[in-house]
């Protein structure tokens, strides 16, 4: 099941709208197949694994990180190829809780006389497949906010600098992050202040998008998002009250302009945002930033994961960029609380991962 997991990871924010699943056959302790599911369209992972046997399946198990599919879409069932194949026992992570499957898959192999065993490494399966029972559940992706600060939770000086407060092991693992998103999104701040890429530099990550909010049409013709190699995998979120002359700019450049209404204050609804990309099937959106969306996602409770990068230092100025910056008076008594996921040190920095009040 490991392998399987390892497997599935190296398909993360390439299945959009399927989940990343990856599956090993086993026959008599040896390993004879494993596959991933690659892509929306190709075979399953159980299918791939099915394919890739070196001798025959007959009475073989299966390890396979989500249930197996039981009805019809892009390709067969997955149930289907899995007693065509004779595999006498199925080991799963977790079970699907998309309404059409949610244990179906699993009535359908015992009843062909497959033995069903469900919830091994189930913490690690079901974080595998968490963006997309988020997407399945209600349309929205799963949103991962990530910010490196120092340890009194700035993420830039005054002078709004940034580069760098996090050390190189902490960027390198938020390339990882990046490599298993479907979607980068930050404020217009951000791409001011600092003209990222928002790219991962790792290889086969040519999938990854980017989005951006900019209610006031701040963002200039000249960002490095509009003029690189990925200008037409950019979206920018603007107000319909942005004027046509800058919309048409951003256009020229091969980015996408979604118009969306803004609220009274003037800036857009963070939830019709994130409507909008599970409309593009995005499962998976990480948000870096800045301060002013920060805050904004987490007092509207938009945040799924927090994954938060704390360099052993302080800034002590009252001046500094929050990484949250206020969104009205909040009390001690209604403050969220999160599920801490884990903590792990990379280089000097500290990472702290947390799961949303009411998030599994």
């Amino acid at each position: 099941m490991q392998r399987a997991i390892q497997l599935a990871r190296l398909s993360e924010g390439h299945t959009r709208p399927n989940p990343p699943v990856g599956a090993v056959v086993v026959k008599e302790g040896r390993m004879i197949g494993e596959g991933r599911h690659q892509r929306a369209g190709g075979d399953h992972a159980e299918v791939a694994a099915l394919k890739a046997c070196t001798e025959s399946a007959q009475g073989a198990t299966l390890y396979v990180t989500l249930e197996p599919c039981c009805t019809y879409g892009r390709t067969p069932p997955c149930t289907e190829r899995i007693i065509e194949a004779g595999i006498k026992r199925v080991v799963v992570g977790c079970e699907d809780s998309f309404r059409h499957h949610c244990g179906a898959g699993y009535r359908i192999l015992e009843q062909n006389k497959i033995e069903v065993l469900s919830g091994l490494l189930a913490d690690q399966a079901s974080e595998l497949a968490a963006p997309f029972f988020k997407h399945a559940a209600d349309g929205r992706p799963y949103l991962t906010l990530k910010l490196g600060m120092t340890m009194d939770g700035c993420i830039a000086d005054r002078h709004a600098c940034s580069q760098w407060i996090t050390g190189e092991q902490s960027r390198a693992e938020v390339q990882q992050l990046r490599r298993r998103a479907d979607v980068i999104l930050v404020g217009s701040k951000t791409v001011c202040a600092d003209d990222p890429s928002l790219l991962c530099r790792l290889p086969n990550a040519d999938n990854l998008m980017r989005a951006v909010i900019d209610s006031q049409g701040v963002i200039p013709a000249s960002a490095g998002i509009l003029n690189d190699s990925a200008a037409a995998r950019t979206l920018i979120f603007t107000s319909s009250k942005v004027d046509d002359s800058i919309t048409a700019a951003w256009s020229c450049k091969g980015a996408r302009v979604i118009r969306l209404r803004a609220a009274e204050d003037g800036r857009l609804v963070l939830a019709d945002v994130l409507r909008e990309l599970g409309a593009m099937d995005l499962m998976h959106v990480v948000c870096e930033g800045g301060g002013e969306l920060a805050g904004a996602l987490h007092a509207g409770r938009l945040i799924d994961e927090y994954v938060l990068f704390y360099a052993p230092a302080i800034l002590c100025d009252a001046l500094a960029r929050p990484g949250f910056s206020s969104h009205g008076e909040t009390l001690l008594k209604d403050m969220p609380r999160m599920k801490i996921k884990d903590i792990r040190l990379f280089g000097d920095d500290l990472r702290v991962r947390m799961l949303a009040e009411n998030k599994s």
